[in-house]
Formats: C-alpha cells, structure tokens, sequence
C-alpha cells in the first residue's frame, strides 16, 4: 500500500506540536521522562488517528478498543494525545504533577478518562491486556487490545509469562507494541541485560512478529493495517525507536530519562521544535 505524502506530514505536524506540548506540560509541573514520552509519542499519534475503535464520549462500550500503556512512566504523551482527542479538556494539561490535579507522574485510571489500565509497576500490563483480549473471546466481542511496553521492560519474567499465555489461547485480537529505543534508565539495554533478539524471542513464544522505524507514519501505516492477524496468534510490532527523539541533545542520551533541562537547554529545545513546526507547516500549504 501507497503511503500518502500529505497524511504522513499532517502525522509529522501533529507529533511536533505534541512533542512541544509534553515538553512545556513537564517543564510546568517539574515532572520527567521527557525522553521516553518522546520515543512513543509518533507511535500514539497514529493508534489513536487511525487505528483505536474508541468513543470518548462512551468510555464504557464493551466493543471498544483498548489501549494500555505498560511503560507506565511514558504517561505525558498518553496524556498530551487524549487531551487533544477531547478524553478531557486541554486545561487539565496545566495541572499536571500539580495538586488539584488529575495528570499524575503515572496513569491513573480512576483519575484520567481514556486510561484503561494504572501502569507504571513495570511488567504488568501486557498480562492485563492477555486478560482482556481472552476475556473478549470469550463474550464474542470482536475488538482488539494494544498494549505499548519498553524494551527495558521485557527484562520482567511477567513479560514472557504473559506471551505464553496469550498464545495458548490464541488471541489474534492482540497487538502488542515494544518501545525499541535501546536505552534505560540505567543506560543502554545491551549492557544492562542483552536481549539479543526479540524477533527471535517472539516467534519462539509462537507469535505472529513484525519490526519496523517507530518514527516512520509510512511504515506505522503499512503495519497498523495489516494486524492484528487472524491466524489464531497474537501479534508484536518491534517499534525500533530514538530515546528523546525530536530534541539534538536529548537523542539515545540515558541521562535524560529522568532529567530536566535547564533554561539554556531548554532554550534550544524549544526552538528545535518550534522549527520543525514551521518546517512541516510550510510543506503542508
């Protein structure tokens, strides 16, 4: 399938401007995790585009699609991308990590409208996500569950427990997500726990494995509108992705998991934006 040239600019722009809004929603409230918010943030603009079956004007239909967010720490874009699809008013960005607040450092599902799942106990969502897509089968509710975890994340026990699980009972309803930026918080995935190949590891656990650039809307696009399969297996999409992808100094850089820039750096970053925006809006007349 074509990818369409303007389609994939309007997605840039949209990711831009969200990038930015993350960045100063953070700043705001001295959260962090600006870098992991912005090695996702490409992959959330699309699912909740083009792919999520999700009113948010009827949360509690029982066919919609769910999203869960297992790297939990990520929640500013999840945030940032609700909020621009109306899950709740902008306004509320402005209170984030702040009292009187509903936008925590985690997703908070009895707080956010549009959260599915509290995450941030890293491990846990991908087994929650089994339990839904099962309990799907089940009721014969043919919606689908995405699950976004970290690559870090995969060194969980609970992680693989949850695949096995998940191919046992056949939940081609299934999608997960795996952020693949090769960093975390403690530095690169390779040197805290090598997981070698997780195309390997996902076809040996019997499930249906895709790899493509988590920043590329044409291959987002490719993907997205061939899963989930239905040939009786779960699905994985490898997202290799840029940890603080947008901003020079933020890219594959492990400091910056939890770090927050200072006015100077803070100063260059926003300008980076701000230029990337007037790039795409200007290729976009």
């Amino acid at each position: 399938m074509k990818t369409n040239k303007k389609l994939t600019q309007e997605f840039e722009l949209k990711s831009a401007q969200m990038r930015k809004e993350i960045l100063e929603m953070i700043i705001r409230g001295r959260g962090t995790h600006i870098a992991s918010a912005f090695s996702i943030i490409d992959i959330l603009v699309y699912l909740y585009e083009k792919v999520l079956k999700i009113d948010p004007g009827d949360l509690a239909d029982a066919k919609r699609d769910r999203f869960i967010l297992s790297k939990g720490h990520g929640g500013a874009a999840l945030y940032v991308v609700l909020a621009n699809h109306r899950f709740f008013p902008k306004e509320a960005l402005n209170l984030y990590c702040s009292e009187g607040g509903i936008l925590g450092g985690h997703p908070d599902r009895f707080l956010v409208p549009g959260v599915e799942v509290s995450t941030g106990s890293l491990g846990h969502g991908l087994s929650i996500a089994v339990g839904l897509a099962l309990a799907n089968k089940i009721n014969k509710i043919d919606s689908r569950v995405y699950c976004l975890v970290g690559d870090g994340e995969c060194n969980e026990g609970a992680v693989w427990e949850a695949c096995m699980t998940a191919n046992h009972h056949k939940l081609d309803n299934l999608v997960l997500i795996v952020d693949n930026n090769g960093m975390m918080i403690s530095g690169f995935t390779k040197d805290i726990l090598d997981p070698i190949s997780f195309s390997q590891k996902f076809k040996s656990f019997g499930w249906n494995t895709t790899e493509i650039n988590g920043h590329d809307f044409g291959e987002l696009q490719s993907v997205f509108n061939k899963v989930p399969i239905r040939n009786k297996k779960p699905t994985v999409v490898i997202a290799n992705t840029i940890k603080g992808k947008g901003i020079s100094f933020m890219e594959n850089k492990s400091q910056w998991h939890g770090m927050l820039p200072n006015e100077a750096e803070m100063k260059i970053a926003m300008e980076e934006l701000s230029c990337r925006i007037n790039s795409l809006t200007e290729k976009g007349k």
